[in-house]
């Protein structure tokens, strides 16, 4: 089948480059074990730092907007957009968990995912099926047949780069015309407002700069204590996911600006003119209060996990409740959407946790999770 065959291909690119990454830079490990102090700083006291980045944002001149679920998140974004029709997306998990994209769509507006993976699912008509890589379940030859279909002019037996650079050409388009920029963020600075996001297309630095408006969108959980820290959470995350060095770490801290006359910081520039942050809690802020789940937190969405763990090597990528998939899924699906029976396909191999940045112990939470499920249909 066309997924196993995707699946397989992925694991055996993917795997070996992280054990490799890892060999040659080990400071990785120590920055990793750091950075799991430093989240779960945050998480013992997530009032208070989500309290502070909104201070820190209003002081670069960015707008900060708290919401409590996702309905309050998409009439929030509403109300920013406007009359704005023309919006392009980055890959950001929060936006799909929110529905966002398909809210967009229903009020009239266009809107266009940018990241690769992403566009092949939004013009597939599919749910993500890996928290890196969304497209995972789809062959090399499937993503041609499907970029010929909807965008035309592709030869038959197109190369790898003969699709990328088909899409490029379709996307450059709206990336110039875009009105609005939304996309999410890998961490959030409490102390300082700023958002980093890692990429490796180029996709996220034209949704945040060439647009008028960028809107970042992202869970509580972002949040660490310094910019040191997000720069951490950056390079963690890239190792984990087989990506390092990245080709992009874009820093973003509020509306573009410039101080090239008498040194005066102004803004605009030549950038948007307005940088908001909708931080969202959907369950996050509940989540950090119960000791069964609060490790779940943690994750930074590398999607390690996913490919060393045998009950989603052998399912289809649907494991788990869109956008959320495979072992980190399982957890995050309970989180936000109060959904406990992807838990229930835990096997329990452990292999997760061995090779988690974070060392969360997700076979663990997962445990207490189909407690709480079969508790639940006991008393039903």
């Amino acid at each position: 089948m066309s997924w196993e065959i995707a699946i397989n291909r992925t694991i055996n690119n993917n795997v070996p480059r992280v054990y490799s990454v890892l060999e040659k830079y080990p400071y990785i490990l120590e920055l990793a074990e750091q950075l799991r102090k430093a989240k779960l700083e945050v998480l013992k006291d997530l009032e208070n730092y989500v309290e502070e980045t909104v201070e820190s944002v209003k002081r670069i001149g960015g707008v900060p907007h708290v919401v409590g679920n996702a309905d309050e998140a998409k009439e929030e974004i509403r109300k920013i957009v406007g009359s704005r029709n023309r919006i392009v997306l980055g890959k950001s998990m929060v936006a799909y968990e929110l529905g966002l994209r398909d809210y967009l769509s229903q009020i009239g507006k266009e809107v266009w995912e940018t990241d690769l993976g992403e566009f092949l699912i939004q013009i597939a008509k599919e749910h993500p099926s890996h928290i890196i890589a969304p497209a995972i379940h789809m062959s090399k030859e499937r993503a041609e047949d499907l970029v010929r279909k909807i965008l035309g002019n592709l030869p038959e037996g197109a190369t790898h780069e003969q699709i990328v650079m088909r899409v490029r050409e379709f996307l450059r388009d709206k990336f110039i015309n875009a009105e609005v920029g939304i996309t999410g963020a890998n961490a959030i600075a409490a102390d300082t407002g700023s958002i980093i996001l890692v990429e490796n297309e180029g996709n996220i630095r034209f949704s945040t700069v060439s647009p008028s408006v960028h809107i970042s969108v992202a869970g509580f959980e972002k949040i660490v204590p310094t910019l040191h820290h997000a720069m951490m959470e950056a390079m963690v995350q890239a190792a984990y996911a087989g990506l390092y060095p990245p080709t992009y770490v874009n820093l973003t801290s509020g509306p573009s600006s410039t101080g090239d006359i008498e040194m005066k910081r102004v803004s605009p520039a030549h950038g948007p003119r307005e940088f908001h942050l909708v931080l969202v809690d959907n369950g996050r802020l509940r989540a950090s209060k119960d000791s069964d789940l609060q490790e779940a937190l943690l994750c930074i969405r590398c999607g390690r996990c996913h490919l060393h763990c045998p009950v989603y090597r052998v399912m289809d990528g649907s494991w788990g409740v869109p956008p959320y998939s495979g072992p980190m899924g399982a957890m995050w699906s309970y989180i936000v959407y109060n959904d406990a029976k992807p838990s229930t396909l835990c096997a329990h191999s452990g292999g997760c946790k061995e090779v988690c940045p974070m060392k969360i112990n997700i076979p663990r939470v997962l445990e207490k999770i189909k407690y709480r499920y079969y508790r639940e249909q006991r008393k039903s």
